[in-house]
């Protein structure tokens, strides 16, 4: 349009201005077409480590051959090595089998299959817990101690822990009975959720749970965000600020320093997950009560003063539900009713 201006004899600058560009934009623009009319720095170049098409081929011919048919390319690589012959790296044979379709489990035995746990629902506490196992430092560098705690997944609150000297399925079945004798949940539907540790699965803790009637649930191998609750209270644990500079001397000084970060976390501590209130208070169906003052106290503070509010009040509903491990379309629309309230 600027051109088209400038030809029919308008000048340049009043043109700029109510196009709502500078002179100086169109210049460039003039300049940058003369120089490069295409508009590209430079012409597309072939990378010169690039394979060709024979190369490919061959690569994939010899992954597929009789002895390599079984093997991934972290063993092929070294194989051809040994007989004196080099095709590529070992991320380039990935790559080149990725991009063929090839990548995949190769052979007759049958790949490993680590489903995502089935989501466990909790309305109430004494009905999912989740346990884990984490070190506690000592004195003696390389020994740690060993922290049991089993924590409720609706009500967050500690319903058992212990802390010895090392990792053990009798341990583990010997802090579970204890917090289950405690908990009175006998003849109630109880899971317990835990990680795929060898205390975890040992003959003992699992004979225990048969004998108690609680059903187990296990995470993927290696992936903590399976047992999401567990690592954190440890991670809550390890960086409150109560906790000790120095390692623990004894067994002793480890026990009575977890029975106060317990009584606190349980009873003074609010948790942000449950409208900041105590796991001691949910977990004693306390929190709806306080929840519900919570309401009326804002709904007061907003009649009072209109002015101050510009939307609704915060939100104090009660949670009635907490999930371990929920599939997506789950955590959406759990996500989704949460804004709507």
């Amino acid at each position: 349009m600027i051109e088209a201006a400038c030809t029919a004899g308008a000048r340049l600058a009043p043109s700029c201005e109510i196009a709502g560009i500078s002179e100086r934009t169109v210049q460039r623009y003039r300049q940058a077409k003369e120089l490069n009319p295409d508009g590209r720095k430079a012409a597309a170049t072939v990378p010169a480590n690039k394979l060709s098409e024979q190369e490919r081929k061959a690569i994939i011919a010899t992954a597929n051959q009789p002895e390599f048919a079984e093997l991934p390319p972290s063993q092929i690589v070294p194989l051809l090595a040994d007989e004196g012959q080099y095709l590529a790296s070992e991320s380039t044979f990935y790559r080149i089998l990725r991009e063929d379709d090839q990548l995949t489990h190769r052979g007759k035995t049958k790949a490993p299959v680590n489903n995502r746990p089935e989501p466990l629902l909790a309305t109430g506490p004494n009905q999912l817990w989740s346990w884990d196992i984490t070190y506690l430092p000592t004195a003696v560098k390389g020994l740690y101690f060993y922290l049991y705690l089993i924590l409720d997944i609706y009500s967050r609150k500690i319903v058992g822990w212990e802390v010895y000297t090392e990792e053990s399925a009798e341990y583990a079945a010997k802090t579970f009975r204890k917090a289950y004798l405690r908990e009175g949940v006998a003849g109630k539907s109880l899971v317990l959720h835990s990680d795929n540790g060898s205390p975890m699965k040992g003959a003992t803790m699992l004979g225990t749970l048969q004998k108690l009637g609680v059903i187990p649930s296990f995470s993927r191998p290696s992936v903590s965000n399976d047992n999401a609750y567990s690592e954190a209270i440890f991670r809550t644990l390890k960086y409150t600020p109560g906790y000790p500079d120095k390692p623990f001397g004894t067994l002793e000084d480890a026990r009575k320093w977890v029975t106060k970060f317990s009584t606190w976390y349980n009873e003074t501590h609010r948790h942000s997950a449950l409208k900041f209130v105590t796991p001691g208070q949910r977990h004693r169906n306390e929190d709806e009560e306080v929840l519900a003052k919570r309401t009326v106290v804002y709904e007061l503070a907003k009649t009072k003063r209109p002015e101050r509010w510009s939307g609704k009040c915060r939100n104090w509903d009660h949670t009635k539900e907490v999930t371990l491990n929920p599939r997506k379309s789950d955590h959406n629309r759990q996500e989704a009713s949460k804004a709507a309230a």
